[in-house]
């Protein structure tokens, strides 16, 4: 089948992937412009994005005081106290948001475990720590690389499910933005048959999803699914579902944890052993969202302004100048990575590359650990072992995956996650141009504890001494202590106490967000608040990108498909080499001339 065959039969027999229809894919009426103004000014441009947060304030109030919110609590706090299990199921931006749910409850009960020391109760930290898992689509080896076309398949979510041995007395929390991701509603059906409680969280309002997405339909119209509507609105960068929509997922579906652990402490732990963990006060369902407004309040404050427009501006610089920034982490290194990771997807940057691929190109964010190894760094990372699958030809053809996947699997086991150096070992592809930098990240109490004389200090030091240049980035309520040599930039904003790190964790992500977004901007790959270098490796994007051609090329949606898949033709005909790395959606704008939009980086 040509181009215009296969672009005629996404527009005729595809219709259940055309999501224009759903507010998350659609422009936010407070960002128009956000491209070209942040492109003249950095700071206002934060500003912009800032706004659409404050939608999150508006939808959390509400979701917060719902009978489903306590019915959510009430299932993950009864499941801890029976000896169930809790897993949190997702895709992409979702997959990588329910890893961190598990990650964090486990270092609770490790921190836990680390403070009870030699008593009776340790043994309920070491029980209760398996309890929470997660299912990314894919497995774990989705967090560096995005797997094309995974989620298309119901029946690979219904196999991840199956192998996690979901059943009664267990909970299921799918959480998809959209609501309509195919390998996410796999884990639900897949759950449900096994006896498990289910609940579907999704950021578009059920009665949309209903009337046009088959799929969605079903599951909604299910009465024994618990149905979680956390929409507000549209996004800040059209159809950026890493950005507001995991946002809301992550402050109310992490307010539920919380909740439901403290809840299981009153009975599991005694008085006094619960006095050991210094727990402070427990926070209310109303508190979360009032605690969220306060944190968006300090982030939009002129000094923490200042400090992301001048890293904004600092990378932009990088990029420019062909060089490449390497992000250093500790506690909150898998924050960093998500963010990280989700640039190449979202602004079409190069991904990250194996320590044995020659060919690739170069990624311009990495992350790593100055502490550990690459094994130990990902078992830091994710509080246990890698996940990840190990189906081979014939489950994939099973599982009715297209020709292409059954004939050849991908490598997706934990030799080739390990190939992805993330920890502290030397390479030399990081600091070989003249510009390139180290950054440390730092988020509340590490910003504190890392003095030049600490372990972590130290340890980035002699990472960094290998660079050209290097600096800090800390959020939180204190700077670090002066000592590590370069810039030091400082987010300043009020955590409050959290046994899951909850607000730490969303500080951490509300300001990468906003600087990767607004570096990717100011580099040309935003235009007005569109996505304009979109990635089209699964049936959603092909939509989204469809969409963004149509709107600002001027043509129908039938002709900007046939026009896509024209480009896409052509880009698979020929290779990648040097500095090339062509966006399909860029370079059909450049080929059609409607706009000036270049095609690479």
């Amino acid at each position: 089948m040509d181009a215009r065959g296969e672009a005629e039969h996404f527009v005729n027999f595809e219709r259940e992937f055309h999501l224009g229809m759903l507010p998350t894919e659609q422009p936010h009426p407070k960002s128009r412009g956000f491209g070209e103004l942040v492109a003249q000014d950095t700071r206002a441009g934060i500003g912009m994005l800032q706004a659409v947060d404050d939608d999150v304030v508006v939808a959390a109030r509400r979701v917060f005081g719902s009978p489903e919110f306590r019915r959510l609590v009430d299932a993950l706090s009864g499941a801890l106290e029976r000896s169930g299990r809790i897993c949190f199921s997702g895709c992409g931006a979702t997959g990588r948001l329910s890893i961190l749910l598990e990650a964090a409850h486990r270092t609770f009960w490790r921190d836990a475990r680390a403070r009870l020391g030699d008593t009776p109760e340790a043994n309920v930290a070491l029980r209760a720590e398996d309890a929470v898992v997660s299912i990314m689509t894919g497995g774990d080896y989705a967090l560096v690389r995005s797997l094309e076309s995974f989620e298309d398949y119901v029946s690979f979510g219904r196999q991840q499910a199956a192998e996690a041995g979901l059943g009664r007395g267990d909970v299921l929390v799918a959480i998809t933005e959209g609501g309509e991701t195919s390998s996410v509603i796999g884990t639900v059906w897949q759950a449900l048959e096994s006896g498990a409680e289910v609940f579907f969280a999704c950021n578009n309002p059920p009665e949309v999803l209903a009337a046009h997405v088959e799929r969605s339909r079903r599951v909604i119209d299910e009465p024994h699914i618990v149905k979680l509507d956390l929409s507000s609105g549209p996004m800040a960068v059209a159809g950026s579902t890493r950005m507001q929509a995991t946002t809301m997922e992550l402050l109310v579906i992490g307010g539920a944890v919380e909740m439901a652990l403290w809840r299981h402490l009153r009975t599991a732990l005694p008085a006094h052993a619960r006095d050991r963990l210094d727990l402070g006060r427990e926070t209310s369902a109303e508190e979360y969202a009032t605690h969220f407004s306060s944190l968006l309040g300090d982030l939009a404050a002129p000094r923490s302004v200042d400090a992301m427009a001048a890293w904004v501006e600092m990378e932009e610089s990088l990029l420019r100048n062909k060089s490449a920034m390497t992000y250093f982490g500790s506690e909150y290194l898998l924050d960093v990575f998500t963010d990280t990771t989700e640039r190449a997807p979202t602004f079409s940057f190069p991904p990250f590359r194996k320590c044995d691929d020659g060919r690739s190109l170069r990624p311009v964010a990495f992350v790593k650990n100055p502490l550990c190894s690459t094994a130990e760094t990902w078992h830091r990372m994710l509080g246990r072992e890698p996940r990840c699958l190990g189906w081979d030809g014939a489950t994939y053809q099973r599982l009715g995956a297209a020709e292409a996947i059954w004939r050849n699997p991908p490598p997706l086991h934990p030799g080739e996650l390990f190939k992805f150096l993330v920890g502290n070992e030397d390479d030399p592809s990081r600091y070989s141009a003249p510009g390139d930098s180290a950054g440390l990240v730092l988020v509340g109490a590490e910003a504190a504890g890392c003095g030049p004389d600490a372990v972590l200090g130290n340890a980035f030091a002699a990472c960094a001494a290998r660079f050209p240049a290097h600096g800090v980035l800390a959020v939180g309520p204190v700077a670090p202590i002066a000592g590590h040599g370069g810039i030091v930039r400082h987010v300043g904003c009020r955590l409050p106490w959290s046994s899951i790190r909850l607000w730490d964790h969303l500080a951490i992500k509300l300001v990468l967000n906003t600087i990767s977004t607004a570096t990717a901007a100011r580099l040309g790959r935003v235009v007005s608040n569109w996505m304009a270098h979109v990635e089209t490796t699964n049936k959603k994007l092909i939509d989204r990108g469809t969409r963004l051609v149509a709107e600002l090329a001027g043509l129908s949606y039938a002709e900007a498909c046939i026009e896509l898949y024209r480009t896409r033709a052509e880009l698979a005909r020929v290779p990648v080499s040097g500095e090339d790395r062509l966006s399909p959606v860029a370079a059909t704008l450049a080929r059609l001339g409607r706009r000036k939009v270049k095609a690479s980086a």
